[in-house]
């Protein structure tokens, strides 16, 4: 959500509207994309692991998410010390000077990038959904990892379309800002409880 208001504010001062929209629209499929292949990827590593370890990888999985969650929660309290879920501030840098010099190719290794380097942070529930599809991979599974990424790009689709519409991007960062720690909240109960699930799923609860 960042690198794609970062991305809105440059093109505010030197493009029109359809400029923008049509360079919006590939971030955000490059997001998609490149989000959805780490999800059949993943989906496909976890479908080839043997019955016998499935369970153990479950439980690790449940562990994973829930200290995800916890370290989401801990930031609602005391933001960014310690271990945070955040893009690495090495990576901002990269991003920000690709900003300087856009075009279309920058734009989709932008989106792409951005998701990579994000998935170590984003990627608890989605250890969480992949590991649940895994277990009977088949035509429905694959749409619902589709409904997943088209979820998960869904702020993004509305910041675009709210920016389009007139609202100022300024705005919508001042709103990102001051909800950024009940964001943080509710991910980590979110998480927490997704973890939870898992553990009971593993166990044949």
């Amino acid at each position: 959500i960042g690198v794609l208001i970062l991305l809105i504010s440059t093109l505010l001062v030197t493009h029109k509207k359809q400029k923008m929209f049509l360079i919006g629209s590939l971030y955000i499929l490059a997001v998609f994309i490149t989000y959805l292949l780490f999800g059949l990827g993943l989906t496909t590593f976890m479908a080839a692991v043997p019955i016998v370890i499935a369970e153990y990888l479950s439980i690790g999985v449940s562990l994973i998410v829930v200290f995800a969650g916890i370290i989401e929660i801990k930031d609602f309290f005391w933001y960014g010390k310690g271990i945070s879920l955040m893009i690495p501030h090495i990576y901002v840098k990269k991003i920000e000077a690709k900003m300087k010099k856009l075009s279309i190719g920058t734009v989709i290794f932008l989106g792409a990038f951005a998701a990579a380097v994000e998935l170590p942070c984003t990627g608890g529930p989605y250890l969480a959904i992949t590991l649940l599809l895994s277990q009977n991979f088949n035509a429905s599974a694959l749409l619902l990892l589709i409904l997943y990424n088209i979820i998960f790009v869904l702020p993004l689709i509305i910041i675009l379309a709210l920016v389009m519409m007139g609202i100022k991007v300024q705005h919508i960062q001042q709103w990102k800002q001051g909800n950024k720690a009940y964001m943080r909240l509710a991910t980590g109960i979110i998480l927490i409880c997704l973890g939870w699930l898992l553990m009971l799923i593993a166990n044949g609860t």
